[in-house]
């Protein structure tokens, strides 16, 4: 029997909850709280132990894709193992590279070390996103892509050129009308997807 990925296994509704629920109690947070979370995002790009945090949940995600597969005295080690067709014989360095690439960060690169890892995690996230609506057919499923790739182009961004980051915070936290629209913006966002996932999905 072949082996099917977990990716592959999840449906538009599993994703939609986690989805709907981030979005929704993220934005509410920051519409009840906002200037908690004002002072909480301006902190966020120097903050180092946050940055071990996300670099080691992102290294350590992107770690059991590579991991060996077939692993009978640990199955789970090998749960999430990813066949990358050609890319298949970089495996075995990449399971010694990613932990020391990790460890390298986080001892090395201390400057917004927050904010290259979030974009590292980003790019983790977008793999069982685009999974999930992908083959799909219902029409609403383009809520998910559309979050997908702008998390994408934002991680891309975070991870090349973080400084970016705080100087978007900055921006948004220095008008409350532009904080109110972009946290209004991701609060309609997360009530669409939760619609979807409830009546569609």
């Amino acid at each position: 029997m072949d082996f099917v990925h977990p990716y592959e296994k999840l449906t538009l509704a599993q994703v939609g909850w986690p989805l709907a629920v981030y979005l929704i109690s993220l934005h509410v947070l920051m519409l009840t709280k906002p200037d908690f979370c004002k002072a909480w995002l301006k902190k966020l790009p120097r903050h180092y132990q946050a940055g071990v945090i996300v670099m080691s949940v992102a290294m350590g995600w992107f770690w059991f894709l590579v991991a060996p597969a077939g692993n009978s005295v640990i199955p789970v080690l090998s749960s999430l193992s990813r066949d990358l067709a050609e890319f298949n014989v970089a495996k075995p360095a990449l399971r010694i590279v990613v932990p020391l690439f990790a460890i390298g960060m986080c001892l090395h690169v201390r400057e917004f070390l927050f904010v290259r890892a979030l974009g590292l995690l980003a790019l983790m996230v977008a793999g069982p996103l685009l999974q999930a609506a992908m083959f799909k057919d219902e029409s609403t499923r383009i809520l998910i892509p559309i979050f997908t790739y702008i998390i994408i182009t934002a991680g891309l961004f975070f991870v090349g050129m973080p400084y970016l980051f705080r100087d978007f915070v900055n921006w948004v936290t220095a008008s409350d009308k532009r904080w109110n629209i972009m946290t209004w913006a991701g609060l309609g966002y997360g009530v669409m997807v939760l619609i979807c996932t409830v009546a569609f999905w």
